[in-house]
């Protein structure tokens, strides 16, 4: 008679702890959701994917959108950026505290105007000192009439300009003035449209032709750097002014040589372009304008 009342008594434990961890079980699956009405706590399927606190912040991003500062885009180079602002690309590079001016980074703010303390001297430094011009040769064999109807006179195998032609009417805008005078002696073949996005005069002429300084300026840039130009040198004339000649075969000048009016600064060419031709440019603080309306008649 005790056994079977055992055996009752132990099925009716087992039956008890299977409801007990029935219980639990159940428990355990409805407090996650008791858990996010509550206290607002998520099970780990709900949680957010962790996020990288280290987002990297490029150079200046602080000044993104303020006058005088330019943000990178996909295919801009420090030269590229420092001629649409009328710049020098060395004085962009250490506005911006570039340490490499190779590197830039889309995204990247960079300075494109001098601060205030270095206005006065960035512009006094644009125009050559006089009495102390570094020139180079020049081609014996160059046509005279070539630099004649350039409108400044070259002294074949001489090295220096000779006296200046009788001056062209200056160029007045605002406080500055330039007397300029045509950069080579061929015929206009392609006329400025900004439309078409022709930001200067393509001047016709032979392989070799001399290129000639259009003011008094100091080279800011001599190299094949920019695309679509091919050889190219930049002069800047002062705080507005600057020009660019391209296409060029050979390059006479280096960076931060001093130039004057008529000085033979490079050889005609085709780099970059279809035919031999000078692509000219004047940009009036960094924007192209039309070389035509400020050269003398000819």
């Amino acid at each position: 008679m005790i056994w079977p009342t055992a055996r009752l008594s132990a099925s009716i434990l087992t039956l008890s702890v299977a409801a007990l961890l029935g219980a639990c079980a159940s428990s355990s699956q409805r407090a996650p959701v008791e858990d996010r009405a509550g206290s607002g706590r998520s099970t780990p399927a709900t949680q957010p994917a962790p996020v990288d606190a280290a987002v990297k912040v490029l150079p200046g991003a602080e000044n993104a959108g303020k006058p005088g500062y330019y943000t990178v885009k996909p295919g801009d180079t420090l030269a590229r950026i420092a001629l649409d602002s009328g710049q020098n690309w060395r004085d962009v590079a250490r506005w911006s505290g570039l340490e490499n001016p190779n590197v830039i980074e889309i995204g990247q703010v960079l300075r494109v105007v001098p601060p205030a303390a270095e206005t006065g001297a960035a512009v006094a430094r644009s125009v050559p000192p006089a009495g102390k011009v570094e020139t180079r040769p020049l081609d014996a064999k160059a046509p005279a009439a070539a630099a004649s109807t350039a409108g400044a006179p070259l002294v074949a195998g001489t090295g220096a300009a000779a006296s200046a032609a009788p001056a062209a009417p200056a160029s007045r805008d605002g406080d500055e003035e330039i007397n300029w005078l045509w950069p080579a002696a061929g015929a206009v073949v392609g006329g400025f449209d900004e439309s078409r996005n022709a930001k200067g005069l393509a001047i016709a002429g032979k392989a070799g032709d001399p290129v000639l300084a259009a003011a008094d300026g100091r080279v800011v840039y001599a190299g094949s750097g920019l695309r679509g130009y091919g050889n190219l040198v930049i002069v800047k004339h002062n705080g507005t002014y600057l020009t660019a000649y391209a296409h060029n075969q050979t390059l006479l000048v280096k960076e931060d040589q001093a130039v004057r009016r008529g000085q033979k600064i490079a050889e005609m060419g085709s780099t970059d372009a279809e035919r031999v031709q000078l692509h000219f440019e004047i940009r009036r603080m960094g924007k192209p304008v039309d070389p035509a309306r400020l050269l003398p008649p000819r």
